[in-house]
């Protein structure tokens, strides 16, 4: 578990946080495996959806919000590491690479999450998933590039780009 300064776990972008957002989602895609750059993005997007002609946003939109996608990717990958322990996600790879997908016990996991915040972060990834779930990784950087800006794309370099799963 992740220690602030003051040692405490952060209350924002904990690997608590951040994975139960990566079990939603993935449990929206099920039977879909992604991989960690589309996940990255998918992180990002699902409390931005606003930003991407989507339904309201679920966190404000500060300035600079797009710069979150720069720091995201190391935040997402140990978040799912950690639901990994606790049984919720599957990982699979094949000729394209490492993915994930919802385990076994995610469903009944994201159904006992019934807050408002929660209930709204489950019609968001829902809707995400509906939307860009089935673009190829050239179609969905070229989306994230059009709505959120190109800059965002191309800093995070060629790794962090979506490999076209099979």
């Amino acid at each position: 578990m992740e220690i602030t300064g003051e040692g405490r776990p952060p209350l924002y972008n904990s690997h608590l946080e951040t994975g139960t957002r990566a079990i939603v989602i993935l449990e929206a895609a099920y039977p879909r495996a992604l991989d960690l750059a589309r996940l990255t993005w998918f992180d990002h997007l699902v409390v931005h959806t606003k930003d991407i002609g989507g339904p309201d946003s679920l966190h404000p939109a500060l300035p600079g919000r797009t710069g979150e996608l720069l720091i995201r990717r190391r935040l997402v990958e140990e978040s799912l590491s950690f639901m990994r322990r606790l049984h919720l996600i599957d990982v699979t790879h094949d000729e394209t690479g490492i993915a994930y997908r919802a385990g076994d016990d995610a469903s009944a996991f994201v159904n006992l999450l019934t807050t408002n915040y929660a209930l709204g972060l489950k019609e968001r990834a829902r809707w995400l998933i509906a939307e860009l779930g089935d673009l190829d990784a050239a179609h969905l950087t070229k989306r994230v590039a059009d709505q959120i800006g190109r800059w965002s794309v191309e800093f995070q370099g060629e790794d962090s780009l979506p490999r076209q799963r099979s």
